[in-house]
């Protein structure tokens, strides 16, 4: 984005940003039949979008409008599709024993994947075995919470196509690699909560009736996967995104276009899953659906259009915002992830840390920023997105799945106060305060 503008940005500019995320936050808790429409949320990302942009061409601001649609909500939508379609080719099913070591190692293996396929491809790989694998105990709410908590968040960390907020940052500069530098928190984090998991997991396999014991041990189905090519296809997106950008191709300095090719690669990826895997295994097995992924190309449109002023005005009054530590923007950063979405918060407070560079002298810049803020921005936006169930795209999708499968997950509220609060968050601190 261009650091010039013509005029200095109002703070009413951003209303219309702030009314986007007040309707995704908001939206599937008061309006949630009328929400569930894909056109309901297309309609309000234009009626909030549109009269904004011709305003911003009007102030002079179609630089920096064109560059954050062509440079970043494209090649945001195409990674995300990509990935969407290519794990949507995958399939993995069968029913063994729910001991807390089999569970426990769900959730470690999915900690993993998630970094590479996406917590969205990730979760929705696994969450299905996970619940047929315990479909015979009574107890497995807990699961669930957990799962959303390391498969579906914590366990992203480690690539850009991890999370959605890493990838926003990996186009504003980040090196692919950069990323990797945040495996001491992300094993931390990861390991302290499979701990925990494990621990309650045994405490309630105890409390099980012996004939759920039973049946479980009965019920046995081999793990199968289907869909393995679909793994090579995966990892040409991860080469795609490794290698194809300005630190390897020095020409997209020049022309900026040229990083395109990315996203060709990556598209390709996707056309082939398309084509090389079994209708019946993605659509009927698989359950696959384009719903998810155009709901978050319609919410997105209006998020990445009315976020443009939003970003000039962070970037322009930085100073006054009292934020003047690696905690701060761990903490702030983290509060709204929990509390909207992930991906805009991030953008946001890494176009805060760009107007307070002169503050921390000669810090080493990432991404065009202080590298131990850019490591700030990237662990709040990452880990507080499971701290509701709104903060991260994939949760809802976790939480629909199991009440499809008639497990009785906690209300918005109550996930906050007896999961988020008394589990993510002390895990939370304890890992900034070592960290940070």
């Amino acid at each position: 984005m261009n650091h010039g503008t013509v005029e200095s940005m109002p703070l009413w500019l951003s209303l219309p940003f702030v009314a986007m995320l007040l309707f995704i936050a908001i939206g599937p808790l008061f309006f949630h039949h009328w929400w569930e429409e894909n056109k309901n949320k297309l309609k309000i990302s234009l009626i909030l979008g549109v009269p904004l942009a011709i305003l911003l061409v009007v102030r002079g601001l179609h630089h920096e409008l064109i560059h954050q649609m062509l440079f970043d909500y494209v090649p945001f939508i195409i990674l995300l599709g990509a990935l969407f379609v290519i794990t949507g080719g995958i399939h993995l099913k069968g029913d063994i024993e729910a001991k807390p070591t089999v569970n426990t190692l769900f959730l470690a293996i999915g900690a993993v994947l998630a970094s590479f396929m996406g917590t969205t491809g990730a979760a929705m790989l696994l969450i299905r075995p996970v619940i047929k694998t315990n479909s015979e105990r009574k107890f497995k709410v807990h699961t669930i919470l957990f799962f959303i908590a390391i498969v579906a968040n914590a366990g992203g960390m480690l690539t850009p196509l991890g999370d959605p907020p890493l990838f926003l940052l990996y186009l504003r500069g980040a090196p692919f690699s950069w990323f990797f530098g945040l495996v001491g928190p992300w094993l931390f984090a990861n390991a302290l909560l499979l701990v925990i998991y494990f621990l309650l997991d045994s405490y309630y396999h105890k409390k099980e009736s012996v004939k759920a014991i039973v049946e479980d041990r009965t019920h046995i189905e081999p793990i199968r996967l289907k869909g393995n090519l679909n793994f090579v296809f995966l990892i040409g997106v991860v080469l795609a995104v490794a290698f194809l950008n300005q630190q390897y191709i020095h020409a997209i300095h020049e022309n900026h276009y040229l990083g395109f090719i990315r996203e060709g690669v990556i598209l390709l990826m996707a056309i082939l899953s398309l084509v090389f895997t079994n209708n019946n295994m993605r659509y009927q097995e698989n359950k696959f659906t384009w719903g998810p992924i155009i709901e978050v190309a319609y919410l997105f449109l209006g998020i990445f259009i009315t976020m443009v002023p939003a970003l000039l005005y962070l970037r322009e009054n930085a100073h006054s915002f009292g934020l003047s530590t690696p905690t701060h923007f761990y903490y702030a950063t983290g509060t709204l992830s929990a509390f909207l979405d992930n991906a805009p918060t991030a953008v946001s407070f890494h176009n805060l840390a760009l107007g307070m560079v002169d503050q921390f002298g000669a810090s080493a810049l990432v991404a065009h920023i202080p590298e131990v803020l850019l490591k700030a921005i990237s662990l709040g936006a990452v880990f507080f997105g499971a701290m509701t169930y709104i903060g991260n795209g994939p949760n809802f999708m976790v939480k629909a799945i199991a009440e499809e499968n008639k497990i009785e997950m906690p209300s918005f509220f109550g996930y906050i106060v007896k999961f988020s609060l008394t589990v993510l968050l002390p895990v939370y601190i304890v890992t900034q305060l070592i960290f940070l």
